[in-house]
């Protein structure tokens, strides 16, 4: 009688649990952070262009130059390796730069001739006058705009040409005295950096460069 009692009340109490379970509303899902603590969530950029997105940093404002900000031409540099050099050192050291080519007439010295006559056979008659009245070291140029100019000599003095020049005068000639000049191309370097900024120690020297102050743009 006991043993048919207690299978009778194991047996409700396994139905009242089945029951239970079979009626019992749904848990909620729990809930999982979007990301890790101390990173900001993220949002889409539709929110972001709407401006309804919460908690977002504004974009950082980046100045334009500085009111001590300074801006100098560098130069003359007189070949390609001193520019490139140059602008190797200066680069990494000012917040702008830029560089351009200059031609400029370079005085060489000074020449000695006489004009080209009219045909050649006429120049070589006068070379020939020359060597006869004791003159040496000249020459009777073969082409170019030069054709059958005779030249009496190249100087880099001034007082040598002109004792030259008289030298030929006293025999009876007519010689020119012309500077001789070349075009030069000379290259310069355009930097904006601050007021207090050294260039030459930058640099580390360079004989003949200069600076020349300039407008910012």
């Amino acid at each position: 009688m006991l043993a048919r009692t207690l299978f009778l009340l194991l047996l409700s109490m396994n139905v009242a649990v089945a029951l239970w379970w079979a009626t019992r509303p749904t848990p909620p899902a729990p809930s999982v952070p979007s990301s890790d603590p101390g990173v900001p969530s993220l949002r889409l950029l539709s929110e972001l262009e709407s401006g309804t997105a919460e908690g977002v940093a504004e974009a950082p404002f980046f100045p334009g130059p500085g009111a001590d900000e300074a801006c100098i031409a560098l130069g003359p540099f007189l070949t390609q390796v001193d520019l490139r050099r140059a602008v190797g050192q200066l680069s990494p050291r000012v917040n702008r730069l830029q560089f351009r080519e200059t031609v400029v007439r370079v005085e060489r010295g000074y020449w000695v001739y006489l004009p080209a006559p009219g045909t050649r056979e006429q120049a070589l008659q006068l070379a020939r006058e020359l060597a006869q009245r004791g003159l040496r070291d000249y020459y009777v140029v073969t082409a170019g705009e030069r054709e059958n100019t005779i030249s009496l000599g190249l100087f880099r003095e001034l007082a040598n040409a002109e004792k030259r020049q008289a030298e030929v005068t006293a025999a009876g000639f007519e010689p020119r005295l012309e500077i001789r000049s070349d075009d030069q191309p000379q290259y310069w370097i355009e930097i904006a950096a601050p007021s207090a900024f050294d260039w030459r120690e930058a640099m580390g020297g360079y004989a003949g460069v200069e600076s020349r102050p300039m407008p910012c743009r």
